[in-house]
């Protein structure tokens, strides 16, 4: 990685001093690098000789329809306050080096952009809202910041001109070095969307009260549990690349036992990144009594023939939708009796959560088809004492099953997380949400209230459900889920 010449803030801005006299901070440099300075005629050498760059006559991004009727609702639901909502900006993950950016879930929704720093700000106006997109804009060439910042055009990129954005976005673009200025002289109710960038935060801090923020939040959060047609084509997207990735993974079983559970975490990687932004979480590929885990992320463990290899990931597209699938795959390409036995009885479980899943059903009905079928079982094998009907009332199958059923999914993996709790969990299924069914049954291998031969095995399935106006469509239907089903997938990836 190249040594770049700067300090460690992002930008070369302006400090208040500076700002106030009208003049630029000098672009500070690196405290150890190798050039001590620029001389002048380096830095009038690099003023001058580029070509012009400016695009022109760009088609707006696929989705601005979407994010117009987006921020249209959000206007009708707040009208005559200011509505603030930043993307965020960069984090360090260590000196100099940042973590790659991802912008918020609220700002990317109601724009399409997904650049750092940037801010989307709603002002009143005499019929709803006036909108603008607050970005930075392109690197500065007389001040060398193109050259000389470590977030200069030279060293990450090249950002767009306000005018290319106001293009793809559709919405009018200015300067965001400007915002907190202008945001301290603000009148009249506002709110902000917190948690994302500090400065944005600061200049409001005597406007807005968390009370009024969260309400914000909530909405934007409720906003995303309906999909419209847009997002649910993304989502099917990032569903086939997942399909792709787990195909990949089960041709480099055999490369997974010569090595560790990272070779699989990398394989699902590449295709992620080849076909999408990232993938949508980390990817839990948990082999043997990983698998009991629900949350494996460490990936560092072995693969074994006659182990099951648990893997929980997803694609996420370029727009930030992700998909959220689980398999249970024999390593060695068969289950054994115990572990199809197990394997079984989460299918089972898992067709009855989907038959539930139908628009004016209650979202808890999945959740509970599912439970109910699991807690059968394990009476039915003597773990636990019966009727099913106690063992649900006490919740007593949850040593084993451990997890809800199922949530949300959208461009977050837990989406629409700040909706109220009659909303979501109390509320009812509607065509165009989509969510997980996944139940799981987790025999811990130190759980001596179980038989031997249960223990270290974990068991999830998962499947990504588009909400229907007939019922609900498997998006993840490409890979099967039938026991005997997978094993002639696996069969047919290794011939």
């Amino acid at each position: 990685m190249s040594e770049a010449l700067t300090p460690e803030t992002p930008e070369a801005v302006l400090d208040e001093a500076a700002d106030e006299a009208g003049e630029e901070e000098p672009i500070k440099q690196r405290k150890n690098g190798l050039y001590p300075g620029v001389s002048d005629e380096l830095a009038d050498s690099m003023k001058s000789g580029w070509a012009d760059t400016e695009l022109r006559g760009l088609a707006p991004i696929t989705q601005a329809e979407y994010t117009a009727a987006r921020r249209a609702a959000l206007s009708a639901r707040f009208p005559g306050e200011r509505l603030v909502i930043p993307a965020g900006n960069l984090k360090t993950r260590s000196n100099d080096t940042e973590y790659p950016f991802r912008a918020s879930v609220e700002y990317a929704y109601l724009t399409g952009n997904l650049t750092e720093d940037g801010v989307l700000v709603l002002e009143p106006a005499a019929e709803g809202h006036k909108a603008t997109i607050y970005l930075l804009p392109r690197s500065n060439r007389e001040n060398g910041e193109f050259w000389l910042s470590g977030q200069g055009e030279l060293w990450v990129g090249r950002r767009h001109s306000l005018a290319e954005a106001e293009q793809l976005y559709g919405i009018p673009a200015s300067d965001v070095r400007e915002l907190p200025a202008a945001l301290k002289e603000a009148t009249g109710p506002v709110r902000v969307v917190r948690g994302y960038d500090a400065a944005i935060e600061a200049a409001l801090t005597d406007k807005v009260t968390r009370e009024h923020d969260d309400e914000l939040r909530v909405f934007l959060s409720e906003a995303r549990l309906v999909k419209d047609a847009f997002e649910a084509g993304e989502l099917q997207k990032a569903v086939d690349s997942t399909v792709r990735g787990f195909e990949d993974v089960v041709k480099v079983l055999d490369k997974a036992e010569a090595t560790s559970e990272r070779y699989i975490e990398g394989t699902f990687f590449l295709r992620a990144r080849v076909e999408g932004n990232d993938i949508g979480y980390g990817s839990i590929c948990a082999s043997g009594p990983h698998a009991c885990t629900l949350h494996w992320v460490r990936n560092d463990g072995p693969v074994r023939s006659g182990d099951l290899l648990l893997l929980d990931a997803g694609v996420e597209t370029h727009t930030l939708y992700t998909a959220d699938v689980t398999r249970t795959l024999p390593v060695n390409g068969t289950y054994t009796e115990i572990q199809k036995k197990i394997y079984d009885a989460v299918y089972e479980a898992q067709e009855a959560g989907i038959a539930a899943v139908r628009p004016g059903a209650k979202y808890r009905d999945f959740h509970d088809a599912a439970q109910h079928v699991l807690a059968e079982k394990l009476v039915e094998w003597g773990l636990v004492e019966g009727p099913v009907e106690r063992v649900l009332e006490l919740g007593l199958q949850r040593r084993w099953t451990l997890h809800g059923t199922g949530h949300m999914l959208g461009m977050d993996v837990h989406d629409c997380a700040a909706a109220r709790t009659e909303t979501y969990v109390e509320g009812t299924l509607e065509p165009g949400m989509c969510l997980t069914v996944e139940p799981g049954l987790y025999f811990q291998a130190d759980d001596l209230t179980v038989p031997e031969e249960y223990r270290g095995i974990g068991v999830r399935i998962e499947d990504d459900l588009l909400v229907t106006e007939d019922g609900n469509r498997n998006l993840s239907a490409g890979l099967p889920r039938r026991s005997d089903e997978v094993e002639a997938w696996m069969a047919s990836l290794k011939d």
